[in-house]
């Protein structure tokens, strides 16, 4: 599904209305619809106070519209207008005449005013900004905020959380709604997903308000949400005349003395995923352990007992996955140094691969082209610099995957694989996953797919998803807290069978 910009949605607008050959009204009224249904259908026979906050633009005239059909439908209600500007929408004004014919009178809150009493059983809807923010709210305004805030009633967001804007960050966080639940017309917004953004709400929900969709599959968009929909098409089924060789050799380089569990979990990882056949090099002191915890999987060794100083392969491997586990002493440096310069095929780098590439960043021009980086944040800073905000962050990582033509998968609640100047945002997955050794799962799962001959963006992108998916299913039996790495790997072959067992997934999350 596509995740498109604020800009990008007025012409979707405006595409619809000069279609439909409608007015902008009508399109506001068939929005508005939408968030009444979705309100009507849960609240219908209860007794509840709804208080809809309205600023004076287009978002505004939304809560209007949703007040007179509240309104008509006898739901007790009172509605406040935030009254932060001289400038009002034309089909603000209008629909709030419309109110006032139904005989409600909202009261008008501007600065200096009172806030009215809000009660934790009410429920809240906030239409004061919308996506077209563009500055800072007025400090009165967000003083507002912070006493709908305050009072621990449910907050329904309009479209997008009020003071949040759509590409950057927020002016304060203290100025911002924290929503218990966003509806958000006919897209979502990139906002949902950024750490620094996706704090300010804990559900979301698409409502389809019928705009142009021609317009929308022909439009492109900078980032896309990865669901079951985008993932089920790239699966690349099994052959009945196949064979492990079919299936690719993966081999998977790191460890060291104390950490030989990282390529345990990654081959394990890599074998569940369907790599035809996996070879483990780790230093001698891994060679015991990993024959016995993982018997499928073959193993080499280097020449020392702790760590890796060489990397001989004596094949050629279809894949590579390296880092993990490996440490960073000076011969390890080495080596994997001179290993990067006699690779010529796609690898999947991570950990203290990464390391060592933020460490030399000469090496990165060695690098093979189509390679797949796994940075968790701090390892991502090292690597591309410190940012500003999350879409600086986004920015530096586009530049830096092209710059070196490689796929960067950014760590996550909502992992975001970054690839020819596009970003792939990933909805499954969950917190009881920020545990050790879930990294490095997810490096051998990529490894065994890219071993498959899917290509690297794909195999990102998928490997990403099977993981939260795996995480998903993990968490469903254990809970957050108990989660561990070796319960991913359990639940690869979980993940693969739920993509085609359950019906398509709908396109909301928990953040």
């Amino acid at each position: 599904m596509k995740i498109f910009s604020a800009q990008q949605i007025y012409q979707a607008d405006k595409s619809t209305i000069q279609k439909e050959q409608i007015t902008s009204d009508a399109l506001m009224e068939r929005a508005a619809t939408q968030l009444f249904e979705w309100l009507h259908s849960r609240l219908r026979g209860t007794q509840v106070n709804i208080q809809l906050f309205c600023g004076i633009g287009n978002n505004g005239g939304d809560g209007l519209v949703l007040a007179r059909k509240l309104h008509e439908n006898d739901y007790s209600i009172k509605v406040h207008v935030v009254n932060y500007s001289e400038k009002r929408s034309e089909d603000f004004l209008l629909n709030l005449e419309r109110l006032k014919d139904v005989k409600v009178w909202p009261d008008f809150i501007k600065s200096g005013s009172s806030f009215p009493k809000i009660s934790p059983n009410d429920i809240i809807v906030d239409a004061i900004f919308g996506i077209g923010l563009n500055r800072a709210p007025d400090d009165w305004v967000g003083n507002l905020i912070q006493h709908i805030n305050g009072s621990r009633a449910f907050t329904l967001s309009v479209d997008v959380p009020s003071g949040l804007p759509m590409n950057r960050g927020p002016w304060s966080k203290e100025y911002v709604i924290r929503a218990s639940y966003v509806l958000s017309f006919q897209v979502p917004k990139l906002v949902f997903f950024l750490p620094e953004t996706g704090v300010y709400l804990n559900q979301w929900e698409i409502l389809d308000i019928g705009l142009d969709q021609d317009f929308l599959n022909k439009t492109e968009t900078d980032f896309e949400l990865i669901g079951r929909p985008e993932i089920v098409p790239m699966y690349r089924p099994r052959l009945k005349f196949s064979h492990k060789g079919t299936y690719g050799h993966s081999v998977i380089i790191g460890g060291s003395y104390g950490r030989i569990g990282a390529v345990q979990l990654a081959t394990n990882a890599c074998l569940c995923v369907g790599s035809g056949l996996v070879t483990a090099f780790v230093p001698k002191c891994g060679y015991d352990s990993l024959q016995t915890a993982v018997p499928e999987v073959m193993v080499l060794t280097g020449s020392r007992e702790k760590n890796i100083t060489e990397i001989d392969i004596p094949f050629e491997p279809t894949v590579v996955g390296i880092g993990m586990g490996m440490g960073l002493d000076d011969d390890t440096v080495s080596a994997f140094g001179s290993f990067l310069k006699k690779s010529t095929k796609p690898m999947v780098i991570d950990a203290d691969g990464l390391n060592i590439l933020s460490q030399n960043p000469e090496m990165l021009n060695d690098v093979p082209e189509l390679s797949i980086l796994t940075p968790h944040p701090k390892e991502l800073e090292r690597l591309i610099g410190h940012w500003d905000s999350d879409f600086d962050k986004l920015q530096k990582a586009k530049v830096f995957a092209s710059k070196y033509n490689i796929v960067l998968v950014i760590k996550g609640a909502h992992t975001i694989t970054i690839f020819n100047n596009k970003g792939y945002v990933n909805t499954t997955g969950n917190p009881g996953m920020a545990t050790a050794g879930s990294g490095d799962v997810l490096t051998g799962m990529i490894t065994g797919l890219l071993s498959q001959g899917y290509r690297s963006v794909e195999a990102a992108i998928f490997g990403v998803f099977l993981h939260g998916l795996a995480g998903d299913l993990e968490v469903s039996s254990k809970g957050y807290e108990a989660l561990k790495a070796s319960g991913l790997v359990e639940n690869i072959g979980s993940a693969y069978s739920e993509l085609f067992r359950q019906p398509e997934m709908e396109q909301k999350d928990n953040v």
